[in-house]
């Protein structure tokens, strides 16, 4: 057996690891500021959740998904996506009773095979929020601000807000039209899978990524200059509240994003430091997801971000190191009975929320110290026969040097209200 991590797979962990808990942090704080609640939903469900509720024209749920039959014959997918998840637990569990909107978020693990490249692996992360119950673009306005307040936080500052409107039913059925039509004048010039998607879902050709697909789609519609007065009018405002909001944004209307269910208002902050695709995070409105997946007409908009991408941009614009990991304290020992006295006081320090550490493998005092110096230890104490019989401990900070006597029998409290205060 061959041991590694699958292909598109990687481990988290060391100093990588504390960049995730730092964003992480960043995250829930930002969404409490922001009154949303975390949600938690499984890794896995059924595969016509994902069909629905994505689309059964997608990339995703034609190609990407990883799928099986459990041994109950219920067929079943790993998430590619968190969005349709979120949806069917809104509705199992009756959220739309509650007073609305409900504003939810989530950091889970998703999957998708295809080409592992920068910032996107067969198992990735996302980041997403969620709120359902409210149509009006005030909260579109309030999710893009939530992506917009994330990267600043982060300190990603390379980034642009594009917006788009793919308008309602009325106003997509009017335009796939005019859509098609000039498709049909290129369709020799696109690509196999354009040329499927041109009779299956027009809008999707305008996502292509093939150099020569894009060259010869310039000039195409646009969706809007079909808007209806409703969708314009919701357009219209929420670029006057993102502006009030000073929130910078260019009106881009080869936004389409990646998935059918999306109606009016879609979104990419894009960046240029993850080559070719460069959306950091996406989303958009999606008024009639719900109805599709659930039968229960509730407007709802939201947005998703790949942990990964974000961690990959702030690097790039932040070569600042994160600051070191620190210990408050390391006691070393020397001798048995002196080893029980400095567990004793490490378990006791750790009670009050000290991060304390002591030896594990019987070094020497040297070794130890060397130790302590290597885990960045703020302080260190050395018990050892002199210290067990005169019932003192020598207390030393270690970038001074400086050192002072505490009794052993209140090194606990003393250490407390000096590391405390």
């Amino acid at each position: 057996m061959e041991l590694r991590a699958l292909k598109g797979t990687k481990d988290i962990y060391g100093e990588e690891m504390r960049k995730w808990l730092d964003v992480e942090e960043i995250i829930r704080n930002l969404c409490d500021d922001f009154g949303f609640n975390q949600i938690r939903t499984p890794m896995f469900e059924f595969t016509d959740l994902f069909a629905r509720g994505v689309g059964e024209t997608t990339d995703i749920v034609n190609k990407e998904m990883y799928s099986f039959v459990d041994k109950g014959e219920n067929r079943i997918t790993l998430k590619p996506e968190s969005t349709a998840a979120v949806v069917r637990a809104f509705l199992e569990h009756s959220m739309f009773a509650d007073t609305q909107p409900t504003k939810l978020y989530y950091i889970s693990p998703t999957f998708r095979y295809e080409r592992p490249q920068a910032g996107r692996q067969r198992q990735f992360h996302q980041f997403g929020v969620e709120m359902f119950g409210t149509d009006s673009p005030t909260a579109d306005a309030e999710v893009i601000a939530i992506g917009h307040t994330l990267l600043k936080r982060l300190g990603i500052n390379k980034v642009e807000l594009h917006i788009n409107s793919l308008g309602g039913p009325e106003c997509r059925k009017k335009y796939n039209e005019s859509l098609k039509a000039f498709l049909n004048t290129k369709k020799e010039h696109l690509c196999e899978l354009c040329q499927e998607r041109m009779d299956k879902n027009p809008l999707r050709v305008l996502d292509c990524k093939n150099p020569q697909c894009q060259e010869h789609l310039k000039g195409a519609p646009t969706v809007l200059e079909n808007l209806g007065e409703e969708c314009r009018a919701h357009f219209e405002t929420l670029q006057k509240l993102l502006t009030a909001m000073e929130i910078p944004f260019v009106v881009d209307p080869g936004i389409v994003r990646g998935l059918d269910y999306y109606t009016k208002t879609v979104f990419e902050f894009i960046s240029n430091d993850i080559g070719a695709q460069g959306t950091v995070c996406g989303g958009g409105r999606y008024d009639r997801l719900v109805d599709e997946i659930g039968g229960k007409h509730v407007p709802a908009v939201g947005f998703g971000a790949g942990m990964e991408r974000l961690i990959i941009v702030r690097d790039a614009e932040n070569n600042a190191p994160l600051a070191p990991a620190m210990r408050d304290l390391f006691i070393g020992y020397r001798g048995d009975e002196a080893m029980m006295e400095a567990f004793k006081l490490v378990n006791a320090l750790r009670q009050e929320g000290i991060s304390a550490e002591s030896d594990h493998l019987q070094r020497s005092i040297k070794a130890q110290m060397k130790f302590a110096n290597k885990i960045n230890a703020r302080y260190s104490a050395i018990i050892g026969e002199s210290e067990l019989e005169n019932g003192e401990i020598q207390l030393k900070e270690m970038e001074s040097g400086d050192s002072v006597t505490v009794p052993m029998s209140q090194f606990v409290q003393m250490f407390s209200n000096i590391i405390k205060k």
